[in-house]
């Protein structure tokens, strides 16, 4: 991304951050048993993914974090990809959700062989709809391919834990993620509340 247009993009997310925290604290009632509020966003390849298009598949983790390439928040996705399998025995789709741009997730799937769903929420629209906390966003540095590259987010969320059951209930919600046990604590809550399927 050139300077200039992260400049204007910066600028346009320092103008409506006031409304983006409004929103979040509007969403802070949203607990266990209320109905996932829907979402569309952008996935690591830059397609389009809807919410409501695989609640009636299985149940659908969807995991908040603050940032891509960085520590917590690879040992988090490396657990998921890791525990893939088991999580596709109980028909559980999982989704990791950060204000980083389309490009830092490209990134962050290939460098870690990430084999699930990163959706980029650069507004954290997505991220105020479930009441999960936003605060400003960052810039790490890592070296990809040779290269140093900047990773820049517009905004960054707290780390938080939702599954969706598949009438499109939420039935589970952790905001005290501990990143390296997260998917081992969301697997055994899916195998005792149930196999996963409808």
């Amino acid at each position: 991304m050139c300077s200039q247009s992260f400049s204007s993009l910066l600028a346009a997310t320092l103008l409506s951050s006031t409304a983006v925290f409004l929103f979040a604290a509007a969403g802070d009632a949203l607990q266990v048993g209320d109905k996932a509020p829907a979402f569309v966003a952008n996935d690591q390849d830059g397609n389009l993914w809807k919410l409501d298009d695989h609640l009636d598949k299985g149940y659908v983790v969807v995991y908040f974090y603050p940032a891509a390439m960085t520590g917590g928040c690879t040992k988090q996705a490396c657990s998921y990809r890791d525990q893939k399998s088991g999580f596709d025995d109980l028909h559980v789709e999982i989704v990791g959700i950060s204000g980083d741009p389309v490009r830092n997730l490209k990134f962050f799937q290939e460098a870690q062989q990430l084999n699930f769903t990163l959706l980029s929420d650069v507004s954290g629209e997505i991220a105020a709809k479930y009441g999960v906390p936003i605060g400003e966003g960052g810039v790490v540095v890592r070296t990809i391919n040779g290269e140093e590259q900047k990773l820049a987010r517009t905004i960054t969320t707290a780390r938080w834990t939702f599954v969706i059951d598949p009438t499109g209930k939420i039935v589970y919600k952790d905001a005290e993620v501990n990143a390296a046990e997260d998917s081992q604590k969301v697997i055994d809550f899916v195998r005792k509340h149930g196999s996963g399927k409808k």
